[in-house]
């Protein structure tokens, strides 16, 4: 057989819900892949932890493996498709497939928001291919716009909804009126979160992302360590109800974007916490689990992203995607688009990041309560753009929005609300995206 008629082999760490979709893509595309690439490309292993788990795919027994480390060193290894998760075993797994020549595609968010330095260097050093497209956004195509469409253009500003749990709890709350638990609830029940949902609803998966995401934009290697992260859990029916009347809805945000820092040099901010943004934002109607990212740029200006942003089949997806392409540059070859981080800017703290807010704040309802709390605001330096009360006696409540100010004067203000004898408690701080400053 001629080297060029040779099939290409891949390995495949994981046959879970994604794992199992890319094996039946690959089964049932075989000749479609095959006219793509330029030769066809078989599934040489499928790494598992256990032989006789039941699989939503049926793999041949002779395919399947519990020795990873010996499938990804093997010689006649071209590609690597990981789809296991979680940093251990898959960093050294991927290490080995690239030190051994093979070209890797990964799903891995959070290796790759820990330490994604390490894979594309390694990947440099062995003169092949590393593409992840799938660790973000599901099947939505995103990274490779930023890495290869937008590469001429200078990315000013990346905001988007990226985990599909919270979403659709958030959605949730905002139709029905139902508080974070309900909605909590009814999210397992439809499979939309784990029976441990910790990563999603406080943030982590969200924060990985944005860590990718800020890397790609801005050309600086940001983790999710750098990645200021907030999640839902406290958000209430109360915030959603109080959101609905300013026109707003609740979304938990994935925001990196670019600012300039006390040296009036460029530097990166990157956040993912719960924000109100105006209904006329195009992020406010994306419903149920759905994904969308909200790219600024200066030449392209604004543009949008949306689709399915997890599930076996979507993230698979953007899986073959990547396949086809490393494949194409093996047949060729050639290497794809390695790191870009030529920037090297520094990555700002929480605190320097302006937004609006808006804060809730139970009061002793009595005469001059409105001008203490009003000066509270004032002498951190933080204008109000709007204040109102909502009900009376025991029940006095204020709200107030302010205008842009940076995150440490509103903290400094909060500090000083709850030390105020007026104040009986500070209930709520959301930060508000999108509309005027």
């Amino acid at each position: 057989m001629n080297e060029g008629d040779k099939p290409l082999k891949v390995a495949i760490l994981g046959c879970g819900v994604v794992g199992s979709q890319v094996v039946r893509l690959l089964q049932d595309q075989d000749a479609d892949i095959a006219a793509r690439v330029g030769r066809r490309v078989e599934v040489a292993g499928v790494a598992v932890r256990r032989l006789d788990a039941a699989r939503e795919v049926e793999v041949a027994g002779d395919l399947l493996t519990t020795d990873a480390a010996g499938l990804v060193t093997r010689d006649d290894i071209d590609l690597v498709v990981e789809v296991i998760g979680g940093i251990e075993p898959a960093r050294g797994l991927i290490l080995a497939a690239l030190e051994n020549g093979a070209s890797v595609v990964s799903a891995n968010k959070a290796l790759l928001a820990e330490d994604g330095a390490t894979l594309f260097e390694a990947a440099e050093k062995a003169g092949v291919d590393l593409y992840y497209e799938a660790a973000v956004a599901g099947a939505i195509p995103i990274l490779r716009p930023l890495r290869e469409s937008l590469a001429g253009d200078r990315v000013t500003r990346v905001l988007g909804i990226v985990n599909g749990t919270t979403n659709f709890i958030l959605d949730k709350m905002d139709t029905s009126g139902a508080g974070f638990t309900e909605s909590l609830e009814e999210a397992q029940v439809l499979g939309y979160a784990e029976a441990d949902p910790t990563a999603d609803v406080e943030g982590f998966d969200a924060a990985a992302k944005a860590a990718i995401l800020a890397s790609l934009a801005f050309h600086t290697r940001v983790t999710a360590a750098d990645v200021h992260r907030e999640g839902i859990a406290e958000v209430t029916a109360a915030d959603v109800a109080s959101a609905r009347d300013m026109g707003c809805v609740v979304k938990l945000l994935a925001i990196c974007e670019l600012r300039v820092d006390e040296d009036g040099e460029e530097a990166v901010a990157a956040r993912v916490h719960p924000a109100m943004i105006p209904r006329s934002h195009p992020l406010a109607s994306v419903r149920g689990a759905y994904n969308a990212v909200f790219v600024e740029s200066d030449a392209a200006g604004q543009l949008m992203f949306y689709g399915p942003g997890a599930g076996g089949s979507p993230t698979a997806s953007a899986v073959l995607g990547d396949l086809v392409t490393v494949a194409r540059n093996r047949v060729a070859g050639s290497r794809g688009v390695g790191e870009s981080a030529y920037t090297d800017r520094a990555v700002l703290p929480m605190g320097e990041t302006r937004t609006r807010y808006h804060v809730a704040i139970d009061v002793d309802d009595r005469a001059g309560v409105l001008a203490t709390v009003a000066q509270a605001f004032a002498e951190h330096g933080v204008s109000i753009q709007t204040v109102r009360q909502e009900g009376r006696d025991d029940d006095a409540q204020l709200v107030v929005v302010s205008h842009a100010a940076r995150d440490a004067q509103l903290a400094a203000t909060v500090e000083t609300l709850r030390g105020l004898e007026i104040v009986r408690d500070v209930t709520s701080v959301m930060r508000v995206e999108g509309g005027e400053e």
